[in-house]
């Protein structure tokens, strides 16, 4: 049994090139040998442990097989493997969903293999069942649940990707409302085009959470976490967003904004305060009466691994 944690995509100021690992909620999938060639999905099971309504069980149709189907192909040495998948993240939730089942899948084939890979190397295997979900190629969920923590992944150096050094002391406060938004669909809406102005604020606070994170400069990431141009188009398909904006940034938080397309939404707090800006977050989103849980995790959360 492999588990892959969920993620916070963008991490607001690295649209595409940011991602960051969260622990304690997460998608497993057990694999197993048979002998006839080919991957097969036995059961995906829901949150709630009964097989899912609608997720497929086609193989050529779920993320999590068509990774362990790439893996299988190139390093399989004969029959096939037969998946479950066990769903712990919501789906479309902007909490890397698709991602942590194909990067769990990933996972737990290379385990069967006579000679495993370097967990570094199953990244393209995982983003090939993600390619699927979202519909372009992009590993800011994928990367940091494969390998943990905050990953900087832009595709101009696919496939090579970084893990940065974190504050000591920083943790990410999470609330996911029973919302949902679709990755791919969110996409086809953004602007094509921005102004001059736009670009350079953007760079220069990518350039100084960068810097941030290199130094564990924790003042210098709350100055920089922001993001003025996917944010402002996004946040209005999230009706408590403004709220829950406020209610993190006076209870502490360093910086706060969608996770990937959302409707969840995250703030980068000192691990101190993490639980307060949580507990606040909820109170928010509550308040429009829509129903949320929260999470609290480390910056330098674990990815992927097998389990027992």
């Amino acid at each position: 049994m492999a588990f892959a944690p969920a993620s916070i995509g963008n991490v607001a100021v690295g649209f595409d090139m940011l991602g960051l690992a969260l622990e304690g909620v997460g998608d497993r999938v057990k694999a197993r040998r048979r002998e006839k060639p080919g991957v097969t999905i036995d059961t995906v099971y829901g949150l709630d442990g009964k097989p899912h309504p609608y997720l497929s069980t086609d193989p050529n149709h779920n993320t999590a097989s068509i990774a362990a189907k790439a893996l299988w192909n190139d390093y399989g040495d004969g029959g096939g493997i037969e998946i479950s998948v066990y769903k712990g993240v919501p789906l479309q939730s902007g909490m890397g969903s698709s991602a942590a089942s194909a990067v769990a899948a990933t996972v737990a084939v290379n385990a069967l293999l006579g000679t495993p890979l370097p967990i570094e190397a199953l990244l393209s295997y995982a983003l090939a069942g993600e390619q699927y979900a979202s519909g372009s190629l992009h590993a800011d969920n994928v990367a940091p649940s494969l390998l943990g923590g905050m990953v900087f992944c832009p595709p101009v150096l696919w496939p090579e990707v970084v893990r940065l050094p974190v504050p000591k002391g920083g943790s990410a406060a999470l609330i996911h409302p029973e919302l949902q938004v679709n990755t791919a669909q969110s996409r086809r809406t953004l602007a094509k085009a921005y102004s001059m102005e736009q670009w350079l604020s953007q760079q220069g606070y990518f350039g100084g959470f960068i810097a941030a994170c290199a130094s564990g400069d924790i003042e210098l990431l709350g100055k920089t976490l922001k993001d003025v141009i996917i944010e402002p188009q996004r946040a209005s398909a999230v009706p408590c967003f403004a709220a829950v904006k406020e209610a993190a940034e006076k209870s502490g938080a360093l910086g706060f904004s969608l996770s990937g397309s959302g409707p969840s939404m995250f703030a980068l707090c000192e691990s101190n305060v993490a639980a307060r800006v949580a507990i606040a977050m909820e109170q928010a989103c509550r308040s429009f009466g829509i129903d949320c849980q929260s999470y609290v995790s480390s910056m330098a959360a674990p990815g992927a691994h097998i389990q027992e």
